[in-house]
């Protein structure tokens, strides 16, 4: 199905107001200041101004500022999204997005100088109200990303339309407390869509999917493990937040004959009832909000026959940049995921331990495999700059979702973040 494109259009309209006045001046001198000290000693190459007369780095990826008055006082005035901003207008540019992103990822929690960054809290914007996943906001904040177009997901993701990391043939490490992937050997080491079906059916053996199982799944997507369950002889409930995702998952459970094992619903996850041998939800808690955590695993208790067992694959961020940055309106907030939020480990497991029964029984960490996902995503998007347009997306558009999954790249490349598949049984099995 075509849809009429979705665009931000509030954010839109700020990205055409480059502030001005004394106040901008003073905090656009402040940003310069502390970008190029910053840049100075990182691994890039950072030239400013049309001719590039200007420039900073020891020497690795480069950034172009092209328009560094705009560019300084876009940081200036809001930190990491006007960073962002002025990529989306063109006052800066980069052509190894990815690998300069990673440059400063790797680098993030001491780019500004610990002094100011006790100043923080005054200056970082914080979440608008309407961002917060209560059950009025969430179908909207739900909506903004995946009811843009399902003709735009269909451009980049590979044919079973798995929008998250895949799981790549390789070794597992052992690290004591949980298994880690090695890194994938790139992109002749195997098909996208090859990885994407072994991470389902690795997150479905581990909760135990076989016939017969009734399976809960907290975010359908475009229904491709439901259908994976159901071919197992699972009857599997699905519920989901997204009209788009909704018409076409049906779809596919339709055509795969399918529909007597699967239902899926349009609803909130806290508004599910009944009793399911296995809970599954892929990448689906980031966009809880930290406040709905405990209502989120609460639920998945609550649904959970005894002896069932529950998997999530989640991102996760280290547990002190957690603590520090939940209060924070980021870029990725503002234009991809309104009312997204990481969780840490320590997190899921406390709030786990302290409100549910449930405990975590396994988790497998494979961050570097994301980086390879989101690198192949971006390869498909920008050779499908035509469709793109056709779809009815603008330039601005495209630059936006370019630089989300090389943003995003860029945390899992450098390791900033993790994505993990946490298996949990109940304290009493």
């Amino acid at each position: 199905m075509t849809t009429t494109p979705i665009r931000p259009t509030d954010p839109w309209a700020e990205l055409d107001n480059v502030p001005t006045g004394f106040k901008a001046g003073v905090s656009a001198r402040i940003a310069r200041q502390l970008f190029r000290a910053a840049v100075r000693r990182l691994p890039v190459t950072v030239r400013e101004g049309s001719a590039g007369a200007r420039t900073w780095g020891t020497g690795g990826p480069e950034m172009r500022i092209q328009r560094p008055t705009e560019f300084y006082t876009r940081l200036g005035r809001d930190g990491l999204i006007g960073f962002g901003e002025a990529y989306l207008t063109g006052a800066w540019d980069a052509e190894d997005l990815g690998g300069f992103l990673t440059v400063l990822a790797a680098d993030l929690p001491t780019l500004i100088p610990a002094p100011l960054q006790k100043l923080r809290g005054a200056f970082v914007r914080r979440p608008p109200r309407a961002h917060k996943n209560t059950q009025d906001n969430t179908r909207e904040n739900i909506s903004h990303h995946y009811d843009l177009s399902n003709d735009l997901f269909r451009l980049f993701l590979d044919r079973t339309l798995s929008y998250s990391s895949a799981l790549y043939d390789t070794s597992l490490i052992d690290r004591g407390d949980h298994l880690e992937a090695a890194p994938p050997e790139g992109h002749d080491s195997e098909s996208l869509t090859e990885a994407q079906v072994r991470k389902i059916e690795r997150l479905l053996d581990r909760t135990g999917v076989v016939e017969g199982t009734r399976v809960l799944e907290i975010g359908t997507g475009w229904g491709e493990l439901a259908v994976r369950a159901a071919r197992r002889g699972a009857s599997v409930h699905s519920v989901t937040l997204s009209s788009e995702q909704l018409e076409l998952a049906s779809q596919r459970v339709a055509e795969e004959g399918l529909s007597d094992r699967v239902s899926i619903e349009l609803s909130d996850y806290r508004d599910v009832r009944g009793s399911y041998d296995a809970v599954v939800s892929v990448e689906m808690i980031e966009a809880v909000g930290h406040e709905f955590w405990s209502t989120y695993f609460r639920t998945i208790d609550r649904l959970l026959a005894p002896g069932g067992k529950a998997g999530i694959q989640a991102i996760t961020m280290p547990h002190d940049r957690m603590l520090a940055t939940r209060n924070t309106w980021t870029w990725i907030n503002k234009y991809i995921f309104p009312g997204g939020f990481l969780p840490s480990v320590t997190a899921i497991d406390e709030i786990t331990r302290r409100d549910t029964t449930l405990r975590i029984s396994e988790r497998l960490s494979f961050g570097q495999h994301y980086a390879e996902t989101l690198e192949r995503w971006d390869e498909a998007f920008l050779a499908a700059h035509e469709e793109v347009r056709d779809l009815g997306f603008d330039r601005t558009f495209e630059r936006m979702w370019h630089f989300y999954l090389e943003y995003s790249r860029a945390g899992f490349a450098s390791g900033y973040i993790d994505v993990q598949q946490i298996t949990f049984e109940r304290a009493d099995s």
